[in-house]
């Protein structure tokens, strides 16, 4: 287990985030804090980078001008960005980080930008689903 991973996990817990489930080997979490809109959100050290996702729903089937409108919340966020899988199936919120300089306060922010866009886009996100 690499000394980035533990620092990780150490900001995690000083953030009061719980883990929820644990890869040492693969060096991943996943955190829940559904109060906040976190839920089964993985959190990957493959260094250099840290990767940050949560899948958010499935892709709609009539998707309209969703993807459009996704692009156009893209740029309201402040860290990371919806992103499609390598499916196209599901919308993703993805982010990633530099493990070299990591700090608690980067980490948080990722983390906060989720449950920000969430609690500004999720109606809207899933009026889409319905479709």
């Amino acid at each position: 287990m690499s000394e980035k991973f533990e620092l990780v996990k150490s900001y995690l817990f000083e953030l009061e985030l719980p883990i929820v489930q644990e890869d040492e080997a693969e060096e991943l979490v996943v955190i829940s804090d559904e109060e906040n809109g976190i839920k089964n959100f993985i959190i990957d050290c493959e260094d250099p980078i840290l990767i940050l996702e949560q899948v958010i729903m499935d892709t709609p089937k009539e998707p309209g001008d969703f993807f459009k409108r996704l692009l156009q919340i893209n740029r309201e966020l402040v860290h990371g960005a919806f992103v499609l899988d390598e499916t196209a199936e599901k919308i993703i919120f993805r982010d990633t980080l530099q493990l070299e300089n990591l700090d608690q306060n980067e980490l948080k922010g990722s983390i906060s930008s989720l449950s920000l866009a969430l609690a500004e886009f999720s109606a809207e996100l899933l009026s889409y689903a319905a479709k």
